[in-house]
């Protein structure tokens, strides 16, 4: 247990210095603890160390999991989204952050009708125009937020990009500042159902870097658990 308490201690600690040399406070900042394979009991000692919001990539793991950890905590889904997942994903997400076409909205869409209610949702932007990853191009972003915001059940909180792999964790700065100056935009157009209240970007490799950059929600797995 004192392992996964420790290194929250010092990603926690981390966050807050990168808030601060940002002159940001990091009060604002959210970590979204990634679970993905992780077991229940280490994800039950993370959440008594103090992690309130779960994030996890399948849908299918989340289901096992959700329904054993009764602990008041939110559930993120960060990974990509089938369509044919999405009445799961609505069922037990309180964010998904992964939204990247109109067919997956338009389900999503459905699927809250038919559970009474309204699912905040992220969307998903390819900012570094990698081949291997999924997420709408920037240049396309306002665009599919005008025609998702027309459906009634869906409500878009912000944004979300994965930084390409690479060496030099300075070399991801582009991407989050890119991310940054898009939400900056589309704030200023003002479009219905849509909220620019996060910035998901961010994560083991790479969070201090999107934290100086803007991001208020980073997710950290590795740097939590380990590798397991």
């Amino acid at each position: 247990m004192e392992i996964i308490k420790n290194n929250l201690s010092i990603i926690n600690e981390k966050i807050k210095k990168a808030a601060l040399k940002a002159n940001r406070n990091p009060e604002e900042i959210e970590l979204v603890a990634v679970t993905k394979t992780v077991t229940i009991e280490r994800i039950k000692e993370a959440i008594s160390a103090g992690v309130k919001i779960i994030g996890e990539n399948k849908v299918h793991e989340a289901k096992e999991k959700y329904h054993i950890l009764t602990a008041d905590i939110k559930w993120h889904l960060i990974g990509h989204l089938q369509t044919n997942k999405a009445k799961y994903a609505v069922e037990i997400f309180d964010l998904i952050h992964s939204v990247d076409s109109i067919k997956l909205a338009k389900e999503i869409d459905r699927r809250s009708l038919q559970f009474g209610k309204i699912t905040n949702v992220l969307v998903e932007v390819n900012v570094s125009a990698e081949e291997t990853k999924y997420g709408i191009k920037p240049e396309e972003v306002e665009s599919f937020l005008k025609e998702i915001s027309q459906f009634p059940r869906i409500w878009v909180r912000g944004l979300m990009t994965i930084a390409p792999m690479v060496k030099d964790k300075e070399e991801t700065r582009p991407y989050f500042r890119k991310l940054r100056e898009l939400s900056k935009e589309i704030k200023s157009k003002n479009i219905k159902n849509v909220k620019m209240d996060y910035l998901s970007m961010g994560m083991t490799e790479d969070f201090e870097i999107a934290i100086e950059e803007g991001a208020n929600m980073v997710r950290v797995g590795r740097g939590i658990f380990g590798f397991h």
